[in-house]
């Protein structure tokens, strides 16, 4: 199989020949630093996500990541973040908002032919209906909004879905993409940041007509949210959201018992970061704890976030070593 069969396979939960091999949310810009003292080639830059997972032999996967605030995936939103209190505020930011993102887009028909050919995997990522009032207004000030200035988190969503939608106008004609991902971190380590009701009202009508769109070119939507997802996958399958990512293990979260409670649901993730730098029993143990979840279906084992840099080279070669091992099946 090739990756792009390997991986809508996996999403099908259809036989495979063995798991993708991936890192979703790759590696802190320390830890590349930390790793070019130790033997990574000096030419390999954090920014060359895709180069370095090439060297470390991981399947090439390509994301694009369409930014609110800027038109490059390395946007930090700082320079919006919680400026808007109120409506005036919103009017007053919103012609800095919704960039063109035409350049990246045009970029990704190079991508587009990869992945026709089966050599690489195309994944874009767009900002969610929780993330995004988030940026503009800080959690706290949010928080009081949906009670004080519901109206303005309306407009805040109807404007992200409206600029979602002319993504993917330009996009789709371009580049059909294997999977995309939807940025949200509306969970943490006791639950969702919001309740059912506050979901139902501000987040899910604007997922309701997102979700059949991408349905429509056979795009599985994956939502990124940390924390513990539990109570928040039964939201997602309401809403048509097809997985989830990364199954967090300090926040508790425990992917056998999801998949038991969930058994067409798909899951990234979930090998326990915090294992990396504490040698191969500990990560053969990790990956042992995984592997009912392997032969489940539906999930693709990766690190629960991006590996930190407490984590040697030497370390991150034991890792790939075992996870080449044990997605064998």
């Amino acid at each position: 199989m090739n990756h792009v069969e390997r991986f809508r396979a996996v999403m099908n939960f259809e036989p495979v020949d063995r798991l993708p091999r991936w890192e979703w949310a790759m590696w802190w810009d320390q830890t590349i630093e930390r790793w070019h003292g130790e033997g990574l080639p000096g030419g390999y830059q954090f920014s060359q996500v895709f180069e370095i997972a090439r060297y470390f032999g991981l399947d090439p996967y390509q994301q694009f990541w369409f930014s609110t605030t800027d038109p490059t995936i390395a946007a930090t939103q700082h320079h919006v973040e919680g400026m808007v209190s109120n409506m005036d505020d919103y009017l007053r930011v919103r012609p800095q908002l919704f960039p063109d993102h035409g350049a990246s887009i045009r970029g990704m028909a190079e991508w587009a032919s990869r992945q026709r050919q089966g050599e690489a995997v195309v994944w874009a990522t767009i900002e969610g209906f929780f993330w995004f009032p988030r940026t503009l207004m800080g959690f706290e000030k949010m928080m009081y909004a949906y009670e004080d200035e519901p109206e303005l988190l309306h407009l805040i969503n109807q404007d992200l879905l409206d600029f979602n939608f002319r993504l993917l106008d330009q996009m789709l004609p371009v580049c059909v993409p294997t999977f995309m991902t939807i940025a949200e971190d509306m969970s943490y380590n006791s639950g969702p940041m919001i309740s059912k009701r506050t979901f139902d009202e501000f987040v899910a009508p604007y997922y309701r007509k997102l979700v059949p769109r991408l349905q429509e070119h056979n795009i599985p939507l994956i939502m990124d949210t940390d924390g513990d997802v539990t109570m928040l996958v039964p939201w997602l399958q309401e809403i048509g959201v097809r997985g989830v990512l990364p199954l967090e293990r300090q926040a508790g979260v425990d992917g056998l018992k999801l998949r038991q409670q969930f058994p067409e649901f798909f899951f990234v993730g979930h090998f326990d970061k915090m294992t990396m730098n504490r040698g191969e029993q500990a990560m053969r143990a990790e990956f042992e704890r995984l592997v009912p979840l392997m032969k489940s279906g539906g999930f693709i084992p990766s690190v629960d976030h991006q590996t930190p840099p407490g984590v040697s080279l030497e370390q991150y070669r034991c890792y790939l070593g075992l996870l080449d091992e044990f997605t064998r099946l």
